[in-house]
């Protein structure tokens, strides 16, 4: 017999095969069925699985300890319960569970009853069947069963164990049968058959014991000869000395008994370990019923601790409790599909756990992972959290909502830009347009159609021209546009300045002067801007956050004190713009245009103001749309405020439109 910690280890196995994880254990109060059980415990719980629980048979068989433990057995989730007892001990704890309705558990058997004739009625069909288990491998031993069969009280006349056998199987009375025992009995006649009778004697069905037995008898006789084989002075012992055969001592037989090794007409070899275990070979036996409903134990695998694969299983032989093909799952917490996590369960055993979702930007791509794996920078899990993706590369493009918007309303500004140029151009000979020096007039509206038109560079994606293109292009249209309003506001300061007696103020504010003035103003900005892209560049800057899904292209602006210059520059520019109309906004004049000027510097001011923080907080492709909407918001404001009321009195007043009009407030105050 080999010893019982194999069988343990093939049950192990059996349930790592399977990927139960959440078992329970139902030991017999002995020294088989605790050591057996905690063997088993042991080996699970190095694989993986978990015990869901553990409980002793009491050998009593008490009531309420036995309603406990199947009440324990129901509540516990474990849908496989390994039962490592005898056979009278698992019947207690089936007839008690039978009592309790118990159903849909796969129990488990140890050697011990898998093949027990007392479970094999029709009252423990219904819930053994299915039952599994390791049962010492079955043969069919030739010539067995006749010699069996011929058994009879009149060959073995004087032999009381043959009668009695003989009366208990024909329920008869032999001649030599003890006195009262079987008075109300008919005699035996000589005439009954064993063959005609079915009975336990006769099944050689189920040859695993007798197998046994068999090759033990085998083994013995192997160990004589090997000992009647002794060459003198070549023997085993001291001095090469041989057995004496006469007289064998038990110890000399167990020297060469350990050297046993042979193989029998079945191909089996028995051979013992160093530790005198023979080898280990079981029978999968899968309890089952036939058509009839008769018991069947077929034999779904094997185990044999000498193979290189020690488990070998028929998986669609197998009929697992329920009349069910499909393996039953036995689990606390099912596997964790992939794009999960496992997190363990404060004060719950390993197997117990819960799934999380990996984070937004982490992946886990295989079944219970244990953590989750951070995608790399230019990649973003999916959905699912089971695979990384390429990020998508963001910038404002004209393909998407925000684009479009700010394209339209740059092409309607610089559209209105050129209308009022074609305006002015038309009437360029009336006095309201002379009046305010239409050269300046001209070269403001031309700076504000590349104000319009350089917004356009910001939008699409981020190239090494456009990036350079974007800042510079603005800087120096605004500066532009702003020197030729400085001009203008100095121009109507000083008008009237020269009115007073004595003063030849004008004479520097004529158009060569002002033209020197726009230049100059103008030349700092392009300065600053050639020094920016000869010393460090934008360029263009592909943005990627761990915390982001998105690739955000944007332009990286090179040199930060640069940009600071030129947003710097264009905000002096427009504070003395903003000063010198202030203080000229109260001149008399039917047509002041310092007030104007006032108006549309307090609106540049307050969106570059505004842009600041707007600008410093936005996120990705919306920084470049806060910037696109300050030139384009300023820009407006610029053009609006300064042209729109001379857009209104030449189309719409042409009566004020007049030298007579506009001269007419300074005459009368003269006058007065």
């Amino acid at each position: 017999m080999p010893s019982d910690f194999f069988q343990v280890n093939a049950l192990a196995q059996l349930v790592q095969h399977f990927g139960w994880t959440w078992v329970g254990t139902v030991a017999g109060d002995d020294a088989y069925g605790r050591g057996g059980a905690q063997i088993f415990i042991d080996k699970v719980s190095k694989l993986g699985a978990c015990i869901a629980l553990y409980e002793i048979i009491p050998k009593n068989h008490a009531p309420a300890e036995m309603s406990r433990i199947v009440e324990r057995i129901s509540v516990s989730g474990a849908r496989v319960v390994l039962v490592f007892a005898l056979e009278q001990d698992a019947k207690a704890l089936f007839t008690e569970a039978l009592k309790h309705n118990l159903s849909g558990i796969q129990w488990l058997a140890s050697e011990a009853w898998i093949t027990a004739a007392i479970l094999t009625t029709p009252e423990f069909q219904s819930i053994l069947q299915g039952s599994m288990g390791f049962a010492i491998r079955r043969a069919e031993i030739p010539g067995l069963q006749p010699f069996l069969l011929r058994l009879h009280p009149s060959t073995f006349p004087d032999d009381p164990f043959v009668l009695q056998f003989w009366e208990e199987m024909f329920g008869c009375s032999t001649h030599t049968a003890v006195s009262g025992t079987f008075a109300n009995k008919p005699p035996c006649n000589g005439s009954e058959i064993l063959a005609n009778v079915k009975s336990i004697y006769s099944d050689v069905s189920q040859l695993r014991i007798s197998y046994n037995v068999y090759k033990g008898v085998y083994a013995i006789a192997y160990a004589l000869e090997a000992m009647l084989k002794c060459v003198p002075e070549r023997g085993p012992f001291p001095g090469g000395a041989c057995p004496d055969t006469q007289t064998i001592k038990p110890w000399q037989l167990l020297h060469y008994l350990k050297k046993v090794d042979f193989t029998n007409e079945y191909g089996e070899e028995t051979k013992f370990d160093a530790n005198g275990d023979a080898v280990a070979m079981y029978d999968l036996i899968n309890f089952q019923l036939s058509e009839t409903g008769e018991v069947q134990y077929a034999t779904v695998g094997t185990f044999d601790e000498t193979k290189s694969i020690k488990l070998l299983i028929e998986e669609t032989l197998i009929i697992w409790n329920g009349n069910q093909r499909q393996v039953p799952v036995s689990v606390c917490s099912s596997s964790c599909p992939p794009g999960t996590r496992k997190a363990i369960r404060p004060s719950f055993p390993v197997c117990c756990f819960d799934c999380i979702l990996c984070a937004a930007g982490e992946v886990s791509n295989q079944t219970d992972a244990i953590e989750c794996v951070t995608c790399g920078p230019e990649f973003w899990s999916n959905l699912k959290r089971d695979a990384c993706i390429p990020k998508l590369v963001e910038f404002l493009s004209y393909g998407d909502t925000m684009g479009m918007a700010l394209l339209a309303v740059a092409l309607l500004g610089s559209c209105t830009t050129l209308a009022v140029g074609l305006i002015f151009a038309f009437k360029r000979h009336t006095p309201l347009v002379r009046a305010n020096n239409s050269e300046l007039s001209f070269l403001i509206l031309s700076s504000l159609w590349l104000c319009f038109v350089c917004a356009l560079a910001f939008i699409g994606q981020p190239t090494s021209w456009s990036c350079q293109l974007r800042h510079t292009a603005f800087g120096i249209a605004f500066c532009l546009c702003l020197s030729c309003i400085l001009g203008k506001t100095m121009v109507v300061l000083m008008a009237f300045k020269a009115t007073l007696p004595g003063s030849n103020a004008m004479k520097w504010f004529r158009p060569p002067q002002l033209r020197a003035l726009i230049f100059l103003c103008t030349a700092v900005q392009v300065g600053i801007c050639g020094a920016w892209l000869g010393l460090a560049p934008p360029v263009p800057h592909r943005l990627m956050t761990r915390e982001s899904a998105h690739i955000i292209l944007l332009c990286d602006m090179g040199s930060t004190l640069a940009f600071s210059l030129v947003l710097g520059y264009i905000g002096l520019l427009a504070a003395i713009c903003f000063l010198l109309a202030f203080f000229a906004r109260k001149l008399p004049d039917n047509f002041n245009e310092a007030k104007f000027i006032t108006f549309s510097m307090l609106i540049f001011c307050a969106v570059w103001i505004a842009f600041v923080p707007a600008y410093v907080s936005s996120p990705g492709k919306y920084t470049v749309a806060v910037e696109v909407f300050a030139i384009l918001a300023s820009s407006y404001g610029l053009l609006l405020c300064i042209f729109a009321p001379k857009c209104y009195i030449i189309l719409l007043r042409p009566e004020k439109n007049t030298k007579k009009h506009l001269m007419g407030k300074t005459t009368v105050e003269k006058k007065i």
